[in-house]
């Protein structure tokens, strides 16, 4: 495995994190955002935990949304029982709602602290490295956010601070008030990024790689279009609404562009994600994609992918087919 600095910080990270979207059952009921029918429980889930640690993978990303909170609680209990908390890095996130209520989520000062006080019970420990905004609160001051930000970042609870899809504008003027007022800023940026979906080459990227910041991108792999020929299925492919509404307005377009993927892969004699996570990580604004895993060959994609070098016409070949396609993910 190989490591990078997270941004402009000393803290060094995999080049892939691994994304547990995937791990924890919600509680029973109708689900909220953030949780899904195909997510694995905790003893289908460590055998990939444990796989990326044997991987050399330290970086780890969930959210309080993930299962309602439980992956947060899967994680954390996997961590304590089979890695030194100061060896690894633990990315999680708020803003989604977590329960009934006018203030059961957003980026209040009041929910920034009572959500991270939640994360760090079910996490299991003292601090998070990583404390991430998921998505923009437009009822909320960003001077409020950030302030708050800077507070617990001084309390000890959180070392850095990170963003995630909003648009250029948005992260811009939260980076120059944290300078303004001398508060901790974001030092990464989880965007929508892939072979299919590069609307953020026009601004946000740039502005990540002028301003020194770090850039996650979730889901990497599409959602797992982008692991697979176009016309195959999977369980969760059949029962993934957000996907749907991400892709399923430009799938000739897409389809293109997997076609591609695949001549390319098979060229190489490698599996398509290879490919696909090779080319998010030759870009030079990337830190570490973020990777979700289900099963054992998913993780083994994702390793394999940090040793792929394309060539440059192999990176034309694939970018080649790609439309511009309506702004999506800022919700």
């Amino acid at each position: 495995m190989d490591y990078v600095n997270l941004g402009r910080t000393g803290v060094k990270v995999s080049r892939i994190c691994l994304g547990c979207m995937s791990y924890g059952v919600p509680p029973a009921g109708p689900l909220r955002p953030g949780s899904n029918a195909w997510s694995l429980n905790e003893e289908q889930s460590e055998p990939l935990f444990r796989q990326a640690l044997d991987a050399g993978i330290n970086f780890f990303d969930t959210a309080n949304v993930y299962s309602t909170g439980d992956s947060e609680a899967v994680l954390g209990r996997f961590i304590k029982a089979n890695a030194k908390r100061e060896d690894t890095v633990i990315a999680t996130k708020l803003n989604g709602v977590m329960r009934d209520g006018p203030n059961g989520g957003g980026l209040s000062r009041k929910e920034i602290f009572f959500e991270l006080d939640e994360s760090l019970r079910r996490l299991g420990t003292d601090y998070v490295d990583l404390y991430q905004i998921h998505r923009w609160d437009k009822t909320t001051p960003i001077e409020e956010t950030m302030e708050a930000l800077d507070d617990v970042v001084r309390a000890g609870k959180v070392r850095y601070i990170g963003a995630s899809s909003m648009w250029a504008w948005q992260f811009s003027k939260a980076l120059y008030t944290s300078e303004k007022h001398g508060w901790a800023k974001f030092v990464t940026m989880q965007p929508h990024y892939n072979l299919l979906y590069r609307e953020e080459e026009r601004e946000m990227l740039p502005l990540c790689l002028d301003q020194g910041v770090g850039v996650i991108p979730w889901s990497p792999l599409a959602r797992g279009r982008l692991a697979r020929p176009w016309d195959s299925e999977t369980k969760r492919s059949e029962s993934d609404r957000y996907a749907k509404n991400l892709y399923a307005e430009t799938e000739e377009a897409d389809k293109r562009v997997v076609n591609r993927l695949s001549e390319v892969a098979k060229s190489r004699g490698v599996a398509l994600a290879q490919v696909a996570l090779a080319w998010v990580m030759a870009k030079p604004a990337i830190t570490s994609p973020i990777v979700g895993a289900t099963k054992i060959h998913h993780l083994q994609d994702a390793v394999a992918a940090v040793s792929l070098k394309l060539t440059a016409e192999e990176v034309k070949a694939l970018e080649e087919p790609y439309v511009p396609h309506a702004v999506l993910g800022l919700s």
